[in-house]
C-alpha cells in the first residue's frame, strides 16, 4: 500500500523538473549492477578509481547510453573498497544502498526538481564517502522532506549558504571529479530522506542489511522524483 509520502509525490510528480538533462524521446540509461552477481567487478577494478571509472565509461558507451543508473535497495560488493563502510572488526559492514546513482561525466549539471531551501552541506572528504554533499529541504502539502546530492563538485557547496532558497529548474550542482567526490567514478548519488535525525551535511547513503527495513522506510525510492528508471536498459 503506498505511503502518504508516495501518494503526495505522485500527485505532483508530473510537474517536477528533470534532475539532469535527458531527451526522453531518444536517450537511454544503462542499468549498472554493483552486486556480487557482476563478476566483471573484480577487486582489481573496484580498488583502482581510474580503472573503475574507465569500466563504467566503457559500459555506458558500449551500450549507446547517455548515463548509467541504478542502485536503490541494492546490496553492493563495491563498498569493500573503503574502510568507511566496514565498521569495527567483527561488525556487520554497510552494503545496502539507499539512493539511486546516475553515472556520467564530471561536470554534468544537476537541477532542482522543485523549489526548496538549502538545509545543509559539507565536504565529507574520506575515501569512499560522499565528498561534496548538498542537502535541500522541500515541502509538499505541508509534508517536509529532504533530498541529498552526494559526490558533487566542491565549488558547488562553496557558493551556497544554509537557508538559501532554491528555485525549480535551478542549476544547483555538478557531478564531481574523483578528488572531490570521495574518490569515486563521477556520478550523482540522489536520495530522499524523510527524517534527517538532526544530522547536517550528511546522512547514511549505505546501511547494514540488518537495518534495511528501518532505513528504506526513511529513504523512499528516489525514482519517485527522478522518474528515470523507465529509460534504463
Amino acid at each position: 500500500m503506498p505511503s502518504a509520502f508516495e501518494n503526495t509525490i505522485r500527485k505532483y510528480q508530473s510537474g517536477f523538473h528533470p534532475v539532469m538533462a535527458i531527451n526522453k524521446d531518444k536517450d537511454h540509461l544503462l542499468h549498472l549492477d554493483f552486486t556480487e552477481e557482476n563478476k566483471e567487478l573484480t577487486a582489481a577494478v573496484i580498488d583502482d578509481t581510474q580503472r573503475f571509472s574507465a569500466y563504467i565509461e566503457h559500459k555506458i558507451a558500449s551500450a549507446g547510453c547517455r548515463y548509467g543508473i541504478g542502485g536503490y535497495d541494492e546490496n553492493r560488493t563495491v563498498y569493500s573498497r573503503s574502510a568507511h563502510f566496514s565498521g569495527q572488526p567483527g561488525e556487520e559492514p554497510r552494503r545496502l544502498h539507499l539512493g539511486i546513482d546516475v553515472w556520467g561525466p564530471s561536470g554534468t549539471p544537476v537541477y532542482a526538481f522543485m523549489g526548496g531551501m538549502v538545509h545543509s552541506y559539507a565536504f565529507n572528504d574520506q575515501f569512499g564517502d560522499y565528498g561534496a554533499t548538498l542537502i535541500l529541504l522541500h515541502q509538499l502539502d505541508g509534508m517536509p522532506f529532504y533530498t541529498l546530492y552526494g559526490h558533487v563538485s566542491l565549488p558547488d557547496i562553496q557558493k551556497v549558504s544554509t537557508g538559501q532558497y532554491v528555485s525549480i529548474g535551478q542549476e544547483i550542482a555538478h557531478f564531481g571529479k574523483p578528488e572531490e567526490n570521495g574518490h569515486w567514478p563521477p556520478h550523482l548519488h540522489f536520495q530522499i530522506i524523510l527524517d534527517m535525525e538532526l544530522k547536517e551535511g550528511d546522512y547514511p547513503g549505505v546501511c547494514k542489511y540488518s537495518e534495511r527495513e528501518k532505513y528504506l522506510a526513511n529513504c523512499p525510492d528516489p525514482d519517485l522524483i527522478l522518474q528515470l528508471m523507465r529509460y534504463a536498459k
